[in-house]
């Protein structure tokens, strides 16, 4: 046994602490209430989107939500993105970044206390685990007792439902990725594919014991973000504090009532330790197993009340208006210290890269137009003398309905071109091509010139819809004039 703490052995397997369960005891007030709209809210998103249905006519999916991969596309309501206009889905990933960044920078980890999906299954998980188990105690009670028949009863009942809630946890996330009616019925009768069953079992199994069993751990030692959120934060971030200066020594109502002046307002309850989430003990100053989910102040407010002290023992402060209450100072206004120049950048930058968003979403064509000449040969010399050019053609029609349009020369003003469905005879500087919707419309094209000198010339391909008052895209492309 080491000299220095006998609880630790020499091996270095006893360098690790045992896991302590945690049991949160319930408690209501103004930010309880607020987790459970936030959980309320962000679950009926997760599990209702994949359902809703939308009108995109007669030849687009109608499910309003859809990564089609099979088809590489990304639908959102009226938005339709194509593998090509992926800088949108990256550009939601950076604004999702700078937001993290944003939010940490005013209130700290709030992310983690209110919206993160690890805080908001466990919460739920144990919300079941107190309506089937108890409140604190009861939980206490019943994780000590004997095992027997009640026992086993109720560990089997929770964990089913446990288990039933992440299954269709993992259940709702393949909805995302195929039409949902025609996906479940495929899944119920064994016709959907092995990717899905393993994808189901996957996510149902992490949200059983992440949820369930690990809980607190995922966020004290698997999560990165306790370790990165720092960087962001600063003396003007808000954060769960408890006010020392106000509540220590602390002592029970008889002390303070013994000797008056000399006892804090904290009269060690412990309620605030009770209904943490992470089991920390908030009085201990920052650490890393705090979430911010303010529910030691709700807890520590309500006691205050039945003591008949003022609230804010535990509140959200700053660092700087700690130490100036500490020193009786009046402490900062909330909105200042949320709008200063640090939380003023980040928004600035956030709503700079949302709104170069929307303007390319409102600008971008949804018909375009791509060439590649082929390499080899890159010409080819006719028995005429003339030169001919070959080009592959992609015409992408990203409208769902079928459309015609024209496809015109501009350059190389001797030159013409055909399809190679057709004859050099209907040789022309235009030609028209069906489209059909929401695809890709390949064509082969020869482009001839009449001389070949040897020399290079560039030229352009126009595509424009027969409905369209102004030209789409343009492609420009080098035609090869041979030589000796």
């Amino acid at each position: 046994m080491s000299e220095a703490n006998p609880d630790i052995t020499d091996s270095p397997l006893g360098q690790y602490q045992k896991r302590k369960s945690v049991f949160p005891k319930a408690v209501d007030g103004t930010f309880r209430r607020l987790k459970w709209a936030i959980m309320i809210v962000t679950l009926a998103i997760y599990y209702i989107t994949p359902w809703i249905r939308w009108d995109r006519g007669p030849y687009a999916p109608d499910q309003a939500v859809l990564v089609d991969i099979a088809n590489r596309r990304f639908f959102m309501f009226d938005i339709e993105i194509w593998p090509h206009e992926f800088y949108f889905v990256a550009g939601l990933l950076v604004m999702a970044g700078i937001g993290l960044f944003l939010v940490t920078s005013a209130v700290g980890r709030a992310w983690c206390g209110y919206a993160c999906p690890q805080t908001v299954w466990t919460d739920l998980f144990q919300h079941v685990e107190r309506f089937i188990d108890g409140d604190r105690n009861a939980q206490i009670r019943l994780q000590n007792a004997s095992w027997g028949p009640k026992k086993i009863a109720r560990r089997l009942f929770k964990w089913g439902v446990w288990l039933f809630i992440a299954f269709w946890t993992g259940g709702a996330w393949i909805m995302y990725f195929a039409d949902a009616p025609t996906l479940t019925v495929d899944f119920w009768t064994g016709q959907a594919a092995p990717v899905a069953y393993m994808t189901v079992f996957v996510l149902t199994m992490t949200t059983f014991i992440f949820g369930g069993f690990m809980r607190e751990q995922v966020c004290i030692y698997m999560c990165p973000w306790p370790r990165i959120q720092t960087a962001m934060m600063d003396e003007k971030s808000l954060l769960v504090t408890y006010k020392h200066w106000r509540g220590e020594p602390r002592g029970s109502l008889k002390q303070a009532q013994a000797h008056p002046g000399t006892i804090g307002d904290c009269i060690d309850c412990n309620q605030c330790v009770a209904v943490c989430p992470t089991g920390i003990d908030i009085r201990e100053g920052p650490q890393i197993g705090c979430i911010t989910c303010a529910l030691c102040i709700d807890a520590c407010d309500k006691v205050m009340a039945q003591v008949d002290r003022p609230r804010g023992l535990i509140d959200y402060i700053t660092s700087e208006d700690a130490e100036q209450e500490q020193a009786g100072k009046p402490a900062t206004p909330v909105l200042k210290t949320l709008f200063r120049p640090r939380t003023i950048a980040y928004f600035m930058i956030w709503a700079g890269i949302g709104l170069a968003l929307l303007f390319a979403l409102g600008s971008r064509t949804r018909l375009d137009i791509s060439a590649q000449h082929d390499r080899n040969p890159l010409f080819v010399r006719m028995s005429d003398g003339s030169v001919r050019n070959a080009y592959t053609v992609k015409l992408r029609n990203m409208e769902s309905r079928p459309r015609t349009v024209t496809v015109t020369m501009d350059g190389a003003p001797d030159a013409s071109m055909w399809l190679s469905d057709s004859s050099r005879d209907k040789a022309a500087r235009s030609f028209t091509a069906d489209l059909t919707p929401d695809a890709v419309t390949k064509l082969r094209l020869f482009v001839v010139t009449p001389t070949g000198d040897g020399s290079r010339q560039e030229f352009a391909l126009t595509v424009q819809g027969n409905d369209d008052a102004e030209p789409s895209d343009t492609h420009e492309l080098v035609l090869e004039r041979g030589g000796q």
